[in-house]
């Protein structure tokens, strides 16, 4: 007989949390993360050797355009890693599979109106970015035939959900790396061998998401129980899907903040010359480098918080925060030492403009910083987010953009960039201690007897 759903009548859901288990989820995803930027420049070296600087420009404006509207999809993986997780740690496999096929089918009516909207996009965002000539046409071409991944890609980020939701890094990895590197290698084929162009790079994309979403949906429903296979009628129970809703569009309005944020950066930026605006793109990097990792351990925080709050088990989840945090801070720490003292030598690897140089050195000190005063905002959202605790999340993030702004005007008037990079440590900080501050009475909630 199955426990009761309630956190005080599920002892026998108690589960460990170790630093192997924090580990053989956040290694196997800081690598599968650290294949995207590797796709990036593989489709970039392969258009750049066509000899045509506007299918270059056109890729970098599609690439960005696409990104931006993917970008607000992310909700689908974080929401499914959350609640699989909580289904996982009830001891709830007939809900596992539930929230599977609802995040599936999310995705294939997300996909199709992606497909729908191309041709508004393609107006609007060409428009937008100034994109004309040759390179508008390059860019429509690229992004019209991408724009038909869109079912399979927006399914992956359902099937990433899952897998992550059980816990499972290694098939997390494996996953991403079956379709960047069938990516990689059709781009080189279809785009060099058969000479098919920016066309055949955007067609290796459609073909490798398609091919991601094949493999991954049949590695799960291989692994369903089909004693646990729900009802038609518990899929689209009108409660479960309005928390599903619920939770995605608390994670989407959080997105659309941060992306504002670091938007807001660039904007600040362009107002001290083209200079500093280099130097600062530059600089950015050091964050980005940070990020790969840190979301692969927030990855871990999710997995862990969500299935302790689904076992109504609170020591997991202390234990996960502070062993995810550890990690972190170990990690990020070391990231900041090793910008500070080499920083100036990897600016020189970016570029050789001497006044870029010169001006990044200025700010490099703050830079580094970025990924000691970032961790927590990074563990912290993957402790709300597998915990469904979305609404403090977007809330926080909210709060922290609207001080961010502020701040960064006040400083940067007194300091000019230097103002800048210190609001924007600031900001990222008070992402993380904002939401740790209210972690005690959310635990307290969720756990009464906890």
């Amino acid at each position: 007989m199955k426990q009761a759903q309630t956190p005080a009548t599920q002892p026998s859901r108690a589960f460990d949390v170790t630093n192997r288990m924090v580990l053989a989820i956040a290694v196997p995803m800081t690598l599968a993360f650290l294949t995207t930027p590797l796709l990036g420049l593989v489709d970039t070296a392969v258009v750049g050797r066509l000899g045509n600087a506007a299918l270059l420009g056109g890729l970098a404006i599609a690439a960005i355009l696409f990104d931006l509207v993917f970008t607000s999809f992310n909700f689908l993986r974080s929401s499914t890693t959350g609640l699989v997780a909580q289904a996982m740690g009830r001891g709830d496999a007939s809900e596992e599979q539930a929230i599977f096929w609802r995040s599936l089918t999310i995705a294939a009516v997300a996909g199709v109106a992606v497909i729908a909207a191309t041709p508004l996009l393609l107006t609007m965002g060409l428009a937008f970015m100034g994109a004309q000539g040759e390179v508008a046409a390059a860019a429509a071409t690229y992004l019209t035939i991408r724009s038909l991944s869109a079912p399979a890609a927006l399914a992956n980020y359902a099937i990433l959900g899952y897998v992550l939701g059980r816990g499972m890094g290694g098939t997390g990895l494996f996953l991403q790396t079956v379709i960047n590197g069938v990516n990689i290698v059709l781009s080189i084929w279809l785009a060099l061998g058969l000479d098919y162009g920016l066309e055949g790079v955007a067609w290796a994309t459609v073909t490798a998401e398609i091919v991601g979403c094949a493999v991954g949906f049949a590695i799960i429903h291989r692994n369903f129980d089909r004693a646990d296979t729900p009802s038609w009628s518990r899929i689209i129970d009108r409660t479960a899907i309005a928390r599903l809703m619920a939770l995605n569009g608390d994670i989407m309005i959080r997105s659309f903040a941060l992306i504002a944020g670091f938007a807001w950066f660039t904007r600040m930026g362009t107002g001290f010359g083209e200079t500093t605006l280099a130097a600062n793109a530059i600089l950015m990097n050091f964050f980005m480098v940070a990020g790969y990792y840190l979301d692969g351990f927030a990855t871990a925080a999710e997995q862990f918080s969500g299935r302790a709050v689904g076992a109504g088990f609170r020591p997991a989840l202390v234990k996960a925060v502070r062993l995810t945090l550890y990690w972190g801070l170990g990690l990020a720490g070391f990231t900041t030492a090793f910008f500070l003292f080499f920083g100036a030598d990897v600016v020189a690897l970016m570029t050789t403009l001497e006044t870029v140089r010169d001006e990044a050195d200025l700010y490099l000190f703050w830079a580094a910083l970025t990924a000691l005063s970032g961790v927590l905002a990074f563990q912290m959202d993957g402790v709300f987010i597998g915990a469904t605790w979305s609404r403090d999340m977007r809330n926080m993030m909210l709060v922290s953009l609207v001080l961010f702004i502020g701040l960064s005007l006040a400083l940067s008037a007194i300091w000019g960039n230097l103002g800048l990079w210190i609001a924007f440590n600031i900001f990222l900080a008070l992402r993380g201690f904002t939401l740790l501050a209210l972690l005690p009475r959310r635990m307290d909630q969720a756990f009464p007897a906890g």
